[in-house]
């Protein structure tokens, strides 16, 4: 997926950064990813540690991680991808209110991809009901749903607007892919919780922390991929469909640092690792005195090309270089 703050470019600087930190043999260890967004960094860590805890307020978030870090052991489900791929495509809730032919005319998706989203969503629902799949597959085939159908959708990636005309990629038909995760032996847990809140009732041995960095709330970015997971009945609002969203406080300027000390103070770990970056509402020097109340605290950087729109679309979008910090602090329980 196109993600605003995707870690898959540095995830590989983050393990090296963690590793050099606590040690090389993680086995033991319990991982916690609090804001874990598309799960990047579990997936990393998921089968060289004990056990990862992964946390997002946002729902597809928590269907993407239920799957790929909840998920340990094997799903057959080609025969499942199989008649799903095969259904023919319904006027549903997405074809009405986000597609092109619908009847709100919100070009998000092509009539025919709107279509097969809303066949597919309402056959997983109904084996579900039905209790012919359990929660594993429940969640893997949802994952797999999300993740397909944002491979085809008529965005510069974000879903805070749609483009005006169906581009090449979203006319591509909509082919339902295997959302595959790794094995292991251990067990993990996903929760969908308020991140401060959940902080207070969980503990561990690593904490891993990428909040929102700005002002863009990801409840508004990727509405629609929420009103995929839940397909529940709103009255989408305003010329892009926006249905209700979480307001994180760490998107807020007046807020952030007050919210982010709590989480700190509360945070039951020995090693915490935030990532931010050179654009964020927190300067490096804020995170830096917040965090060395608490414990020891250090800094490692690295620079790479941020996040950037579909370049599909002529709109000159720009590569722009940007800082990555990583703040670790060993914290005095």
């Amino acid at each position: 997926m196109n993600y605003i703050g995707s870690k898959h470019k540095l995830s590989s600087f983050i393990k090296k950064a963690i590793i050099k930190t606590v040690g090389s043999d993680l086995s033991e260890l319990i991982f916690c990813d609090l804001f874990a967004g598309t799960g990047i960094v579990g997936r990393t860590f998921k089968p060289i540690v004990k056990e990862v805890i992964a946390n997002d307020v946002e729902f597809y978030s928590y269907v993407l991680n239920r799957n790929y870090i909840g998920n340990s052991t094997k799903i057959n489900y080609k025969n499942r991808l199989d008649i799903l791929n095969e259904l023919k495509g319904i006027e549903g809730f997405v074809f009405n209110n986000y597609c092109e032919g619908g009847e709100q005319q919100r070009l998000y998706f092509s009539s025919e991809n709107g279509k097969k989203i809303d066949a597919i969503r309402q056959q997983i629902e109904d084996w579900k009901k039905r209790n012919e799949i359990d929660e594993d597959e429940y969640f893997f085939l949802l994952a797999s749903l999300i993740e397909s159908a944002d491979k085809v959708a008529n965005t510069a990636s974000v879903y805070g607007a749609y483009l005006k005309n169906i581009k090449k990629s979203a006319q591509k038909e909509l082919k339902l892919n295997p959302a595959v995760f790794h094995f292991t032996e251990n067990s993990h847990e996903v929760f969908n919780c308020d991140s401060n809140q959940l902080i207070k009732t969980i503990k561990g041995d690593i904490l891993y922390l990428d909040p929102p960095y700005n002002a863009r709330q990801y409840g508004s970015n990727y509405h629609l991929l929420n009103t995929i997971a839940k397909y529940d009945e709103f009255i989408p609002k305003g010329k892009t469909g926006l249905r209700s969203y979480y307001r994180s406080s760490y998107c807020k300027k007046n807020e952030v640092k007050n919210s982010f000390e709590e989480l700190i103070k509360n945070a039951n770990f020995r090693y915490i690792f935030l990532s931010y970056n050179n654009e964020g509402l927190m300067t490096e020097n804020e995170v830096n005195t917040i965090m060395s109340r608490y414990g020891n605290y250090s800094l490692k950087t690295t620079n790479y090309q941020r996040f950037k729109a579909d370049k599909t679309e002529n709109r000159n979008h720009k590569a722009t270089a940007t800082v990555e910090y990583l703040h670790i602090l060993e914290k005095q329980l």
